[in-house]
């Protein structure tokens, strides 16, 4: 844990980024900067039941100097019994905030992100119980979630005692980890619950917490992200009876909040007992490979399937040099390959490799760097025989220059799906995953969605749109294309509609609208990957897939 300034006055433990998909506009890269602006020497990152940013949170603000603390708004699902008289609802019953304080705490808080998406039945919202929460709450910090919380709606129902029965389970289930929240943006259901919430944790002896729930970051991006709401829920800005947030929902400075809560300061001081309490980050680690099984040792495998695929190959190939100098080539590498600890990747890969051909799915003959490797040829990984086209290993595999083999393989899209299958069944369905992937609002997206939400001509958005160039290779931004097009300029110069168009576009653009799988990455673990990692659903597959991206996975 960071050391903290001299006199903190509060820290923010409820922020969404823009993981908070569509509904967060804050930028992970730009957290560090709110907070060093402020001196604000902690933050809380809290997105929507998912730790898509977690990791790369972490690493950007520890590198800026500032404490991470990893948690998480988790929906819950009350079940019978939970519910005084009633039955099991289909719909989420209220959010907790989760916060990790220690290393025990993130790896649960994993277990819950990951169960929230993979348990529920395909196509159902992602929750957990409070049976599944009681499983996974050691080392975890529950603050009870603000309007939104699973209490204050028992509260604004006018159902106080089931409040107050609930509030005692989840004492019950986190004792002196439990925090009652109260939040200020000036809503009616925060008035009208803050009395009976502060009764309630004073006749309990649990300490109250104040929390704001910035979503953007300055007052002046109210507009752009009241129009991503609306992007998001399929809705007209115009509309009456629809999700509004307020101005309040941004980073509020310590002075704000130290202001707004100063008939309860104790609220304020807790947020810094909290970021003391939290002293833990997940760190970027050295990959983690995964053991092919094997009972003679994954060295000796690999030399002996090394040894006689090379004698198969020059059994019916067309040699260009002699045996010998083949063989002192194989030996070369198997001991660079072996002495770098990564005969095990290349024995998975060679296996699904093997597997598809035997299962007549279509696979290329190899490019990129690993063409240059005689062991990956003699292990049919490629087809290419390096010393005939005078390709380099050590372009491929460096002792020199450690970092992961990295094997380009195409297979056939059709049946590419069999594969991967093949893989999970191998390697068990707990321990491989695909790799999430996000796509964003670009350009000339953002600018449909905008003006729809809007409610803009499409015709004259649509001729707008149009003025963006379109190069998917080499994406062109709503400003590039302003500053590189006069008619987008004299139309925004000649219409306020088009003017705020823009605006709101510029503001939006980049921002994360929808989880995705990536095509063909597949991650395998030596261990169930929710120990290492949290998983997610694509709705489309009942294969889970990684929270982390490509990068950070």
């Amino acid at each position: 844990m960071m050391p903290m300034p001299d006199s903190p006055r509060f820290v923010h433990l409820r922020l969404h980024s823009a993981y908070s998909l569509l509904e967060g506009a804050i930028r992970v890269k730009d957290i560090a900067k709110l907070c060093k602006a402020d001196d604000m020497p902690a933050v809380a990152l809290t997105d929507a039941g998912n730790l898509f940013g977690a990791l790369e949170f972490s690493e950007a603000m520890a590198e800026a100097g500032i404490q991470p603390i990893v948690g998480v708004t988790l929906p819950i699902l009350l079940e019978e019994g939970d519910e005084p008289g009633r039955g099991p609802r289909r719909e989420v019953s209220g959010m907790l905030a989760l916060l990790a304080k220690d290393e025990t705490g993130y790896e649960n808080l994993m277990k819950l992100s990951s169960r929230a998406f993979l348990e529920p039945a395909a196509g159902d919202f992602p929750h957990v119980s409070l049976d599944r929460l009681a499983e996974f709450s050691d080392g975890l910090i529950c603050l009870t979630g603000g309007p939104g919380g699973i209490v204050d709606r028992y509260l604004a129902g006018g159902q106080r005692p089931a409040a107050e029965e609930l509030l005692l389970r989840l004492k019950s289930i986190f004792g002196d980890r439990l925090y009652v929240e109260l939040q200020r943006h000036g809503l009616d259901v925060e008035l009208r619950n803050e009395g009976a919430l502060i009764d309630l944790a004073y006749t309990h002896e649990l300490p109250l917490v104040a929390t704001n729930e910035p979503y953007f970051a300055k007052e002046e991006e109210f507009e752009a992200h009241d129009a991503m709401i609306c992007i998001a829920e399929g809705a007209y800005v115009v509309q009456a009876n629809r999700r509004r947030l307020t101005p309040d929902h941004r980073f509020k400075s310590q002075a704000e909040m130290a202001a707004l809560f100063r008939d309860l300061p104790e609220a304020i001081e807790n947020t810094i007992e909290i970021a003391r309490r939290c002293a833990y980050r997940p760190r970027t680690r050295k990959p983690i490979l995964p053991k092919f099984s094997t009972e003679v040792g994954e060295s000796d495998e690999l030399r002996r399937q090394a040894e006689e695929g090379l004698t198969a190959r020059l059994a019916v190939g067309e040699a260009v040099a002699s045996e010998e100098e083949y063989r002192a080539r194989l030996r070369f590498e198997l001991d660079v390959i072996i002495k770098m600890d990564f005969p095990g990747y290349f024995l998975i890969v060679a296996d699904f490799i093997k597997w598809a051909k035997a299962q007549g799915i279509p696979v290329g003959p190899g490019r990129g760097s690993g063409a240059g490797s005689v062991v990956a040829w003699a292990l049919t990984i490629t087809d290419l025989d390096p010393l005939r086209f005078g390709l380099l290993f050590e372009r491929f595999l460096n002792p020199e220059r450690v970092s992961m083999p990295d094997f380009d393989i195409d297979f056939c899209q059709d049946r590419r799906d069999e594969v991967i299958r093949y893989v999970q069944k191998r390697y068990g369905y707990d321990q491989v995953a695909q790799i999430i992937t996000f796509g964003k609002l670009q350009a000339r997206a953002v600018l449909r969605d905008v003006g729809r939400v809007l409610q803009l001509p499409y015709g004259q958005v649509d001729r707008l749109c149009k003025m963006v160039p379109n190069n998917p290779a080499a994406p062109v931004t709503l400003a590039e294309a302003i500053k590189g097009e006069p008619r987008l300029q004299e139309a925004r110069d000649a219409e306020e509609a088009v003017a705020k168009l823009l605006e709101i576009g510029q503001r939006l653009e980049g921002l994360y609208r929808h989880a995705s799988t990536h095509a063909a990455g597949v991650v395998i673990g030596d261990r169930p990957l929710d120990e290492l990692v949290p998983l997610y659903r694509d709705p489309r597959s009942d294969m889970p897939v990684t929270q982390f991206n490509m990068k950070w996975v």
